[in-house]
């Protein structure tokens, strides 16, 4: 409703300002006014035009008001202050179409988009960082399908990578295993119950330290670590076995952890298919024959293939021909003879191939650029779907993957320059409309505070513990496991529950226990916006008050007692709205705060546009908060059970059901569920 109200006037004012002014905006700025008693909207219209129309900002702002006549929705414009002009909506209408809505509207023509989360290295345990990655995603994700999109998910494991060899070398060659005592080994720990991933956990950081540890084996090791990187790539051995064993198992673990925060996978693509199936020859081929890539035959990067840089003068090397290249700008004749030390690299001189030239190859298959594809198998069964994994060879029946119109990359900030470098590949390659539907959705880390830290028993120096926080480093062994981190918020919040509802089967408590933990994780991760660092701490999260997760769901289970208690649905009491009239209800004193709900409610649909233009849930998860503030106000104000007047107690009935109403949705697109009771 709000998002539509804000459209009709928009048209409105583009009509007066090309009859009044000869003016076509770009853009027509609508703000909120610091108070809603001075309207609902805020046009600095006026001010934009002042310089243009050598006007008073405030005479504009008269002649404007005076040429919009009546617009749906509105009763009125005023000129505020200096030249705003205020915009009131009809109370009483609005209120009736939000009761009556509630669905977003479906897109004319919905694309194809596909995110990548999690993308967790299979080589230990998840970490408290990894579970932002996947909550961003997922509630992006979620957002995305709400919108009408069409969305895969992906999660990239890179299962050749060096954190793998770092556990292999550490299996082979610290433990002494070989392939088969690693399948004993993974079968004596199933069946004591202990996990392949916590194992894994302390072997990566025990490997980590062993490199460092004796100053005179330290190259040794590293050309031993080096050698088990170049096997496992290489496959066909039992070193890449036992990295596809090992790393398999610890990948089926990540998927299990994330399904407890209900996040789901279509696609685990894999670095090894990449590889295996030569999907950077054909990357390269391309890139070659259109000039994005050359052969240095000068300076640092000699004997390397290096990608053009947007505006850089190219003026050594050689084409795929070995034709010397030389590209002069018109406009720098003073520009240097010599080769493009910055360059980037993606093919080094010894032939192997950079994170970059990989990625680009990845990603042309993900637009359906590539001409090559994956073969694919069965991974895991959701209740609803399967996730596929790619393979060298598979299996018939699989949906189809790529071909994505936007690609989303739920990667952190640290990776910013490789992913701007494969965006400047697609547009070099001539894929301008792709590069321009690539999205780098970074974020910050993870890191946890002092406190969090001791209260896990690590050592914590007192220059530390004077620190806002401190760093998670699995290669150290620092961090909170995703899955001990989980167990011990539903542990938390499954006290709480007992105590308050004895009465509850044990199921029904473990399954609200479990839904106010995961509730208070995922807020706790989404409230902030992605370019602040958080620092985790375990009684923030587990909080009952302020802006957390609990707050909103306790929110909700208010509602459901105002509704049970009058014995009435939220589905009638809205109906209910229909047949009053609402506008004397919404204005004057005391009843500000009333409008206040149904003005915030009216905006859910509003903040999803807008979280998807931006990439940043922590506006939906602002939004959801505010709401919850607003009906709290509400309720302390207006005994809504026990008013007198009909016509206003159908009012008041139906400002709790929009409140639940657009509470539970919001919710939902955080994934977060709203129990039953707290």
């Amino acid at each position: 409703m709000y998002s539509e109200l804000q459209k009709k006037l928009e048209e409105r004012l583009r009509a007066v300002l090309r009859s009044q002014y000869q003016i076509e905006p770009e853009k027509i700025v609508i703000e909120q006014p610091p108070e809603v008693a001075f309207g609902e909207y805020a046009l600095p219209l006026a001010f934009e035009l002042a310089r243009k129309l050598r006007k008073a900002p405030r005479k504009i702002a008269e002649e404007i008001v005076a040429a919009l006549g009546s617009v749906e929705g509105f009763i009125a414009f005023e000129v505020a202050g200096a030249g705003y002009i205020n915009a009131r909506l009809d109370r009483g209408l609005a209120a009736h179409t939000v009761a009556a809505g509630g669905e977003v509207p479906a897109p004319e023509q919905p694309i194809h988009s596909l995110v990548e989360h999690t993308s967790i290295n299979p080589n230990k345990a998840a970490h408290v960082g990894h579970l932002r990655n996947a909550i961003l995603g997922d509630t992006f994700v979620r957002l995305l399908r709400a919108a009408g999109q069409k969305v895969d998910v992906q999660n990239y494991i890179d299962n050749t990578g060096v954190q793998v060899a770092d556990v292999v070398v550490g299996l082979m060659h610290l433990e002494g295993l070989t392939l088969s005592s690693i399948e004993a080994l993974m079968q004596r720990l199933a069946a004591e119950g202990r996990r392949i991933d916590y194992y894994c956990w302390d072997l990566y950081a025990k490997t980590s330290q062993w490199y460092e540890a004796d100053p005179a084996q330290k190259e040794a090791r590293r050309k031993l670590r080096l050698d088990t990187l170049h096997a496992i790539e290489h496959g066909g051995n039992e070193t890449a076995e036992i990295a596809e064993i090992i790393s398999t198992a610890v990948l089926r673990r990540h998927v299990e952890t994330m399904l407890r925060l209900g996040i789901e996978y279509d696609l685990l693509p894999r670095e090894s298919e990449i590889l295996h199936l030569h999907f950077w020859d054909m990357a390269f081929e391309q890139l070659k024959d259109k000039g994005v890539l050359y052969f240095e035959t000068e300076g640092k990067n000699k004997g390397c293939w290096v990608m053009t840089r947007p505006g850089a003068v190219r003026n050594s090397g050689t084409d795929r021909t070995g034709e010397p290249l030389r590209e002069e700008n018109a406009e720098s004749s003073d520009a240097s003879d010599g080769p493009d030390e910055d360059a980037k690299v993606i093919v080094r001189s010894n032939g192997t191939v950079t994170y970059v030239g990989k990625d680009i190859a990845y990603h042309l298959w993900k637009f359906g650029l590539l001409g090559r594809d994956f073969a694919y198998r069965r991974f895991f069964d959701y209740p609803n779907h399967t996730c596929w994994i790619s393979a060298a060879t598979g299996e018939p029946g699989h949906p189809h993957f790529g071909g994505a119109q936007a690609i989303y990359n739920v990667i952190d900030s640290r990776q910013s320059d490789p992913q701007a470098n494969v965006i400047e590949a697609l547009r070099g390659l001539g894929y301008t409309d792709q590069a321009a539907h690539y999205t780098h959705f970074s974020y910050e880390m993870v890191a946890l505070t002092p406190r969090c830290a001791l209260e896990l028993g690590y050592e914590v120096s007192e220059e530390d513990r004077a620190r806002p926080y401190i760093e998670v480093s699995g290669r150290k062994g620092f961090g909170v496991k995703a899955d001990d981190l989980i167990d011990k918020l539903i542990a938390a919040t499954r006290s709480e529950v007992d105590s308050r509802h004895p009465e509850l089967a044990t199921a029904e408590r473990e399954a609200i226990a479990k839904a106010i933990a995961v509730g208070a994780l995922r807020y706790f991760m989404l409230r902030y916006t992605r370019n602040t660092v958080i620092a985790f701490d375990f009684k923030d999260a587990l909080s009952f008050e302020g802006e957390t997760g609990p707050y909103l769901q306790y929110a909700v289970v208010r509602t459901r007692s105002i509704f049970r208690k009058a014995g009435i649905t939220p589905d009638e009491a809205l109906a209910d709205a229909a047949s009053i009239d609402a506008a004397p209800y919404l204005s004057g004193e005391g009843s500000e705060g009333i409008w206040e709900v149904w003005l915030r409610a009216a905006k859910t649909t509003l903040l999803l546009d807008q979280c998807i233009q931006t990439a940043e849930p922590a506006y939906l998860a602002k939004h959801a908060f505010q709401l919850a503030q607003d009906f709290s106000n509400f309720y302390r104000r207006h005994h809504i059970l026990t008013e007198e007047d009909p016509a206003r107690k159908k009012l008041l009935l139906a400002t709790a059901a929009v409140t639940q109403r657009e509470l539970i949705r919001s919710l939902s697109w955080l994934g977060i569920d709203a129990p039953e009771a707290m």
